[in-house]
C-alpha cells in the first residue's frame, strides 16, 4: 500500500532552459546565441546588440509555442539544489527548510549584464525568491489548489478519481516583455468553463484576476503616460527606459549597444513628440540622434575600424572633434597673448596655461619644467613672475626642485574666472588634463627628445598636429600652411622654418615636406597620426 501511495504521489522536475549571449572569440565584435534545448542551432550575430535581439526573440518564440506550466511539477531550481533550497545556518542558529508554495510559473531569470536567460517552471514562492524572475504564465489556480488537497489526504487516491483537468493555458496570448511593464508580470488565468463549480469555489482568494493599473514606464527622467497611444509606442518606451538602466549597472561599456539604444530612443522620442506635439521631446530626440553617432563613432575607433568601413581607423589621443576645436582654441589664446618673446618662453607658456585653463589655479613640479628643451629654466620662471602673468607658492628656485609628493602651487590671473569674465576657455574640468596630457605627448614624443629637438621644433610640431586634416594632409584639404602664421607661432624668423622643418622630417614627423615661397605643404607620417587634431 505505502508504494501505490508513493507511485501515486510522485512527481516529476520541471522543465528549464537557457538561452545564452557568447563573444566568438577575443578582439572580435560578433557574438554566438546558444540555446540549451537539443533542436536549436547555434546562430553568430555581428554585434552584441543584435546578438542580444536575437536571443530575447528566440525565447519569446519558445515561450509563444511551448506548452504550458504544470500544476504538478517540482520546482527546476529544487534539482539543482539552489541557494533558496539550501539555506545555511549560522553557529547558533537552526537550519530552516525551505517549503515551495503557491501555484507553478514559468518565470525568466536574467543577469545584470544581459548575457543569459533561463526559464524555470518552479513554484511561486521560489519565483519570488530569485531578484530578477518574471512571471509569464501561471498554471491554473484551481487546479493546483486541488492538487495540493490531494497531497495532504492521509491515503492515496485512485487515479480514476483525481480531480478533472482544466484547459491549459497557451503562450499564443502571452507576449512577455523583459522590462516592468504590465505584460511582463502577466499572471492571466484561462477561462475555466469546464471544471466543477465546487472546484472553482475551493480557489484561494488571491489566486483571483484582479485589475491592476500596470507601473508607469519611466525613460530619461520622464515618465511615460498610461494612455499614451499607440499602445507599442508606449511599450517601446518603458522597455528602452529599462534597457538604458541595465545599461548604467554594466561593469564594462559596449558603446556599439550604447549606440543602438540611443538611436531607438531617438526614433520612438520622435514618434512621442509627433503623438503629443511637444517640441522637448523633438529636441530631446535630436540629442540622442547626436549621442547614437558619436557613441558609434567612438565604437568604430575603439575597434580599429574606419567610419566608412573601407580600413583601419586612426585611434586617436584627443577622440571628439570638439577636443580638437578645444585644442587649437589653447594654442591660439596663447600665440595672442604670450607675455614674453621667445621659442622657449612660448613652450613654457602653453605647457602652464593648460595645467591651469580650467580654474587659473593648478600644481607644477621640477621634473614638468626640466623635461622641457629649456637653456635656463629657473630663469625663465623668474621673468614669467616678474611680468605679472605667473603667480607661485615660493622662488622659482623652489619650484624648479619641488617633487611629485610635493608640489608648488601656481596661478595665473588672467586665467582665473570671476563674476564679470568666466574666462577665455569654455571646456569642463574633466577635458583640461586630456588637453594637457596631449600637449605633453606631443612636445615629450620619443624621437624628439632623442634627437634633442629645441622648443622651436616642438612649438612647430603643436602647430602641424593640430593643422592637419584626418589623412595627416597639411592645412584645409592639403593646400598646406601659411609661413607666416607658422613663424608667428613658432616665435621665430620666416627664414629658419625650411631648417625646423628638415629636422622634423628627420624625427619621421613630417612626409613630402616642400617649403614654398608662402606655404608649407606635406603630411604628418603614419606614426604620428593618433596625435593630430584633425581639421573639420
Amino acid at each position: 500500500m505505502g508504494v501505490e501511495a508513493h507511485a501515486t504521489n510522485e512527481r516529476v522536475t520541471g522543465r528549464r532552459w537557457t538561452v545564452r549571449l557568447d563573444p566568438v572569440g577575443r578582439g572580435r565584435a560578433d557574438v554566438r546565441v546558444s540555446c540549451s534545448r537539443p533542436a536549436c542551432a547555434a546562430q553568430t550575430l555581428p554585434s552584441a546588440a543584435a546578438g542580444r535581439t536575437a536571443a530575447i526573440a528566440h525565447l519569446k518564440a519558445h515561450l509563444r509555442a511551448g506548452p504550458a506550466p504544470r500544476p504538478s511539477v517540482h520546482c527546476a531550481c529544487r534539482a539543482e539544489e539552489c541557494h533558496t533550497h539550501i539555506r545555511p545556518a549560522g553557529p547558533r542558529e537552526r537550519p530552516v527548510p525551505w517549503r515551495c508554495g503557491g501555484a507553478i510559473v514559468l518565470a525568466v531569470i536574467t543577469d545584470r549584464e544581459g548575457r543569459w536567460w533561463q526559464v524555470m517552471e518552479c513554484c511561486s514562492r521560489c519565483a519570488a525568491a530569485h531578484p530578477t524572475a518574471k512571471v509569464v504564465a501561471t498554471a491554473p489556480a484551481a487546479e493546483a489548489s486541488a492538487r495540493n488537497d490531494g497531497l495532504r489526504a492521509d491515503t492515496a487516491a485512485p487515479a480514476a478519481t483525481a480531480v478533472p483537468s482544466v484547459h491549459a493555458p497557451t503562450f499564443s496570448a502571452i507576449s512577455p516583455h523583459f522590462s516592468h511593464s504590465a505584460t511582463a508580470t502577466g499572471t492571466a488565468v484561462p477561462q475555466q468553463a469546464s471544471a466543477p463549480r465546487s472546484a472553482a469555489r475551493s480557489a484561494p482568494r488571491s489566486a483571483r484576476p484582479t485589475r491592476k493599473r500596470p507601473p508607469r514606464g519611466r525613460i530619461a527622467q520622464r515618465l511615460v503616460p498610461h494612455d499614451l497611444r499607440p499602445v507599442a509606442l508606449r511599450d517601446e518606451l518603458t522597455e528602452l527606459g529599462e534597457l538604458f538602466r541595465a545599461y548604467q549597472a554594466r561593469t564594462e561599456p559596449d558603446l556599439a549597444m550604447l549606440a543602438d539604444l540611443h538611436a531607438r530612443k531617438a526614433e520612438a522620442f520622435h514618434a512621442w513628440a509627433e503623438a503629443t506635439a511637444d517640441t522637448g521631446l523633438r529636441l530631446d530626440a535630436q540629442r540622442a540622434e547626436q549621442a547614437a553617432a558619436t557613441a558609434r563613432l567612438q565604437h568604430l575607433h575603439r575597434i580599429g575600424q574606419a567610419p566608412d568601413g573601407e580600413g583601419p581607423a586612426v585611434v586617436r589621443l584627443l577622440t571628439a572633434p570638439a577636443q580638437w576645436k578645444h585644442a587649437r582654441a589653447v594654442l591660439a589664446h596663447v600665440a595672442e597673448n604670450a607675455p614674453l618673446p621667445g621659442a622657449e618662453a612660448r613652450l613654457l607658456v602653453v605647457m602652464v596655461t593648460l595645467r591651469t585653463a580650467q580654474s587659473g589655479v593648478g600644481n607644477l613640479v621640477g621634473q614638468d619644467i626640466k623635461g622641457l628643451p629649456l637653456q635656463d629654466p629657473q630663469h625663465l620662471v623668474e621673468q614669467l613672475v616678474e611680468s605679472g602673468w605667473l603667480g607661485i607658492s615660493g622662488t622659482a628656485e623652489e619650484l624648479i626642485a619641488s617633487r611629485p609628493e610635493n608640489p608648488t602651487r601656481i596661478s595665473v590671473p588672467s586665467l582665473t574666472p570671476d563674476e564679470d569674465d568666466p574666462g577665455p576657455f569654455t571646456f569642463g574640468r574633466k577635458l583640461r588634463p586630456k588637453l594637457s596630457g596631449w600637449a605633453q605627448r606631443v612636445v615629450g614624443e620619443k624621437k624628439l627628445r632623442k634627437g634633442k629637438t629645441g622648443a622651436d621644433v616642438r612649438l612647430l610640431a603643436l602647430a602641424l598636429a593640430t593643422g592637419s586634416d584626418g589623412e595627416g594632409r597639411l592645412g584645409p584639404g592639403g593646400e598646406g600652411i601659411g609661413l607666416d602664421t607658422l613663424s608667428s607661432w613658432c616665435s621665430v624668423d620666416p627664414a629658419d622654418l625650411p631648417d625646423l622643418v628638415d629636422r622634423l622630417t628627420a624625427a619621421d614627423w613630417l612626409a613630402e615636406a616642400d617649403v614654398t615661397g608662402t606655404h608649407l605643404t606635406g603630411r604628418l607620417t603614419e606614426r604620428v597620426l593618433p596625435l593630430g587634431c584633425p581639421l573639420t
